[in-house]
C-alpha cells in the first residue's frame, strides 16, 4: 500500500510483494524507484521548510501535509529523522521541525586545537569561522561534521562564537598513535596533535601491542560528557616508535591512505597483456614515426605526458602533447577504477610513491617508455609565434612510440649552457629542443600578459643515505625544461577544457575561485604597510593586480613574504563539475588532461573524451555523467588534500631527524610567519622553526592587520620576510617540531 504526495506515491517498506519471486535485475530496478521517490518526496520536505512563508510544525502535523494514509506514517517520520540525524533539517525538542536557517544553526566541519577549543568551518566560505570553546564542543573532535548552534555573533575583530547541538558524523574511527600500557589498562597517545585526548584501551583490547608501540586504534566508544575519555581497542600494531619505516608508515595510515591493492584489483591487472595489441592500433592515429620524447625528473618512473615540438612553413609552431591512455586499460567501475577513484591521486613522499595505480600499469604499459609502442590520447595544437594563440587544434585517439626518455637536467643543460656533450648525444632532437624552447618562452610571455600569478616560491629536495638517514636537503632546481613542460601541459589543459565547455559536455574542470574581497583588503593593507601600492577595483580583484604587486618587489626577502600572505588570501583550487574559471593562471578554461597515471580527474576526462571522439556519447551517457561527477570533483578533492598533508608530514619528519644532532648551532633565515604565540622562521634550505615569544626578553604586541610585533618596553619589532639569526635549541621528532632562540642583532 502507498500513500500520495501531491500524486506522487509514498513507498511503503514491504513495497515488494514477498510471493512473487523476483529476478535479480527486477529487485535493483525496484529498489532504485524506491529510492528515487524517497528522495522526491525528502526535496519537497525541503521546499516546504525553506520557503519563506513557513512556520515549523510539529512532526505529527507535518506527516498530515504529506502522508494520505495512517499505515504510511511511520514511515514518514522515520524518514524525517533520518533528515535530522543528517543534518538536512532540524527537529527540536519541542518536536518541532524546520531548516538549519530557521534555528539559527549552521553546519560544518569542527577544527580543533592544540588547547580543547576549536572552530567551526565551511569548504564553501558561506560564513566566518565560528569560534567554539572547550565546554562547548559537546565531544566533538578534530574533523567531526557537526551542528553549531550561534550564541554570540561576530563582533569588530571577534569571531562569532557557538556551541554543538549535534554530530552528524565523526571523522576519525581509527587513530594512529603511541601506546602505553600500565597493567590493566592503557590509553592511545593520538599522533594528530589536535586530537586533544588520550583513547583509554581496558587490557583485553591491548592486541599484543607494547609500550611505546606505534598502533592503530579503534574508537568503540566516544565521550557523552564533557570531560570523559574515548575508549577503543587496538587493531594492527605497527611497531616501535622511532623505527623509521614505523614513523613514515604512522604517518600514511593516519592520513587514511592505504598502500597494497586488494586482490580483485590485482587479478584484474595481472590480466593486462604488457605490451600493445595490433588489433588495439586499430582507428587510432599513427604518430609512432614522430620526433616525440618524454622530458621527467631523474627519479621519475611512471611517464604520462610526451611531446612534439615542429616548425610549421607558415611560421607557426604545431605543438603535439600525448598522453596515456589510462582508460583503455582501467575500465569504468571495473575493481582497478573504484580502487583508482577510492585513491583520487598518487602520494609522493620522500622515499616512495603510494600509486593510484598498480606499478604494472604506472610504470608499465600505461607509462610512455621510450623505443615501446603505447596507446595514447593526444592534443595536437597550431601554435601562433606573434601572440602564443591556439589556431587550430586535434584531439586523436593516437599511437605512439616515443623516441628518447629525458631528463629536466639534461634538456635544460642543452638550452641553457649548449652542453656539447649532451648536444652530440641528443643530436637528432637538437631543432625540437631549440623550437621547444622558444615556443615556452612565447606562451609564458601571453600568460603573464594576460595576468597569471607567478609566486615561484622555492622548493626543497631531501636527500637520503643507504640507511634512509636525511643527509643533507638541496634547493629543488625549476629550470628551464621544467617551465617548459609546464607551460606546454597548461596549454592543453586550456585547450581540452574550453573545447568540451563549447561542446556543453559534462566534464570535471580544474578550478579556483576569486578570493574573498575582505582577504584581498586586508593583503593590501599588508602591503601598503610594506611601502607599496595594490590595485583592486570596486568589488573584485583582478589576478594581475596581485603579479603587479610581485613585480614592483626586488627585495627577494619582502617579496616572499608578500607572496606567502597574498597566497594565505586566495582559496585552494579544487575540482568540480561547472566550470567556474582559474583565477591564479587568470584563464576561464581550465582542467586536468595530462596525468591520467597519477590523477583520477584526468582518467574521468579521458573516459568522456574518448566516448564524444568514438561516437559512443549520447543522452543515457550525458545523464550517467551529470549523477556521477560532482561526487567524484569532491572526492578527488579531498583526497588531494590529504595527500598533499601526509607528504608535507613526511617532510616535516625527515626535517626534524635531520636538524635532531644540530643544537646549539647559528643559522640564517627570514621570519616566514607571525602568530600571537610566536615567530616561525624558515632557514635557507626550507626548514622552518618556531620562536616561542616566551622566549624574548620584552613583551610583545601582535598586530594582526599588519602581522608585526612590536616589543612594548624597547619598540624592537619584527615583520615577514625579516632576516633574523637564530639558534637551534630544541626538536622534538615525535612532534616535529623544531624551536629557536634569536640571537641579538637579530633584526
Amino acid at each position: 500500500m502507498v500513500g500520495s504526495v501531491n500524486g506522487l506515491m509514498l513507498p511503503i517498506f514491504l513495497y515488494i510483494n514477498p510471493y512473487i519471486c523476483y529476478t535479480r535485475s527486477e529487485i535493483i530496478l525496484l529498489t532504485k524507484e524506491v529510492l528515487a521517490i524517497i528522495d522526491m518526496i525528502k526535496e519537497r520536505v525541503l521546499d516546504l521548510i525553506h520557503d519563506p512563508s513557513y512556520k515549523p510544525l510539529k512532526k505529527d502535523e507535518l506527516a498530515k501535509v504529506f502522508v494520505e494514509h495512517h499505515e504510511d506514517k511511520e514511515e514518514f517520520l522515520q524518514m524525517l529523522d533520518q533528515m535530522n540525524e543528517a543534518g538536512d533539517l532540524f527537529i527540536n525538542s519541542r518536536d518541532k521541525v524546520a531548516s538549519l536557517e530557521t534555528f539559527d544553526l549552521k553546519r560544518g566541519i569542527y577544527r580543533g586545537t592544540k588547547s580543547r577549543f576549536g572552530f567551526l568551518v565551511s569548504d564553501q566560505n558561506e560564513y566566518e569561522d565560528i569560534f567554539i570553546d572547550g565546554d562547548s564542543r559537546k565531544g566533538a573532535f578534530n574533523g567531526d561534521e557537526v551542528l553549531v548552534k550561534i550564541t554570540r555573533p561576530a563582533y569588530g575583530n571577534n569571531k562569532a562564537e557557538g556551541i554543538v547541538v549535534k554530530i552528524l558524523k565523526r571523522a576519525n574511527q581509527d587513530l594512529v598513535g603511541l601506546f602505553v600500557g600500565n597493567g590493566s589498562f592503557g590509553f592511545v597517545i593520538v599522533d594528530d596533535k589536535k586530537f586533544d585526548m588520550d583513547i583509554f584501551i581496558p587490557k583485553n583490547y591491548f592486541s599484543g601491542a607494547k609500550n611505546n608501540d606505534k598502533i592503530v586504534c579503534r574508537v568503540t566508544e566516544w565521550p557523552s560528557e564533557e570531560g570523559k575519555k574515548p575508549e577503543g581497542k587496538i587493531i594492527e600494531v605497527l611497531g616501535q616508535r622511532g623505527e623509521r619505516y614505523v614513523e613514515i608508515d604512522s604517518i600514511v595510515r593516519a592520513h587514511g591512505l592505504v598502500e597494497g591493492f586488494n586482490p580483485k584489483v590485482i587479478n584484474q591487472v595481472d590480466n593486462i597483456p604488457d605490451h600493445v595489441l595490433d588489433e588495439e592500433i586499430e582507428g587510432r592515429e599513427d604518430l609512432r614515426d614522430q620526433l616525440i620524447y618524454t622530458i621527467d625528473g631523474d627519479d621519475s618512473k611512471d611517464f604520462d605526458d610526451a611531446i612534439s615540438v615542429d616548425l610549421l612553413d607558415n611560421g607557426n609552431y604545431r605543438l603535439g602533447v600525448h598522453i596515456a591512455d589510462v582508460t583503455h586499460y582501467v575500465t569504468e567501475n571495473s575493481p582497478l577504477d573504484r580502487e583508482a577513484l577510492k585513491r583520487a591521486t598518487s602520494v609522493y613522499l620522500v622515499d616512495k610513491v603510494i600509486p593510484m595505480l598498480p606499478k604494472k600499469l604506472s610504470n608499465g604499459i600505461c607509462s610512455l617508455n621510450p623505443m615501446v609502442d603505447r596507446l595514447s590520447l593526444s592534443c595536437i595544437m597550431e601554435v601562433e609565434p606573434k601572440n602564443g594563440k591556439v589556431v587550430k587544434y586535434d584531439i586523436v585517439k593516437s599511437v605512439i612510440r616515443s623516441k628518447a626518455r629525458l631528463t629536466y637536467h639534461e634538456v635544460s643543460e642543452i638550452l641553457e649552457n649548449n652542453d656539447p656533450e649532451l648536444s652530440v648525444k641528443y643530436g637528432d632532437f637538437l631543432n625540437s629542443f631549440k623550437n621547444a624552447g622558444d615556443l615556452a618562452k612565447i606562451l609564458r610571455k601571453r600568460r603573464f600578459k594576460r595576468g597569471a600569478i607567478d609566486f615561484d616560491f622555492p622548493e626543497s629536495k631531501i636527500q637520503l643515505d643507504g640507511q634512509g638517514i636525511p643527509i643533507n636537503i638541496v634547493p629543488y632546481e625549476r629550470r628551464t625544461s621544467n617551465k617548459l613542460i609546464e607551460e606546454f601541459m597548461l596549454l592543453a589543459n586550456e585547450t581540452i577544457a574550453e573545447h568540451y565547455y563549447w561542446l556543453k559536455y559534462p566534464f570535471v574542470y580544474r578550478i579556483h575561485e576569486e578570493p574573498d574581497l575582505e582577504k584581498i583588503l586586508t593583503l593590501r593593507n599588508f602591503v601598503q604597510a610594506r611601502g607599496y601600492s595594490m590595485r583592486i577595483g570596486r568589488s573584485e580583484v583582478r589576478p594581475s593586480d596581485l603579479q603587479d604587486v610581485l613585480n614592483k618587489i626586488e627585495d627577494k626577502e619582502t617579496k616572499q613574504a608578500i607572496g606567502t600572505i597574498m597566497l594565505r588570501s586566495l582559496k585552494q583550487a579544487k575540482y568540480a563539475a561547472s566550470c567556474e574559471g582559474h583565477f591564479g593562471l587568470a584563464a576561464k578554461f581550465y582542467c586536468h588532461f595530462t596525468s591520467p597515471i597519477r590523477r583520477y580527474p584526468d582518467l574521468q576526462i579521458h573516459r568522456i573524451i574518448k566516448e564524444n571522439l568514438d561516437g559512443r556519447f549520447n543522452e543515457k551517457r550525458r545523464a550517467h555523467y551529470e549523477a556521477i561527477l560532482e561526487s567524484v570533483a569532491n572526492q578527488s578533492s579531498v583526497q588531494e588534500r590529504k595527500a598533499v598533508d601526509a607528504e608535507r608530514d613526511v617532510d616535516d619528519y625527515y626535517k626534524t631527524v635531520y636538524m635532531e644532532d644540530k643544537i646549539g648551532q647559528k643559522f640564517e633565515g627570514h621570519i616566514s610567519s607571525i602568530t600571537s604565540f610566536g615567530i616561525f622562521v624558515e632557514l635557507e634550505n626550507g626548514i622552518e622553526g618556531l620562536i616561542r615569544l616566551s622566549s624574548l626578553e620584552d613583551m610583545y604586541e601582535y598586530v594582526e592587520s599588519t602581522s608585526v610585533l612590536v616589543g612594548q618596553r624597547t619598540g624592537r619589532t619584527f615583520m615577514l620576510g625579516q632576516k633574523v639569526e637564530v639558534e637551534l635549541v630544541n626538536v622534538n621528532v615525535d612532534a616535529r617540531e623544531i624551536d629557536f632562540e634569536m640571537l641579538e642583532g637579530g633584526n
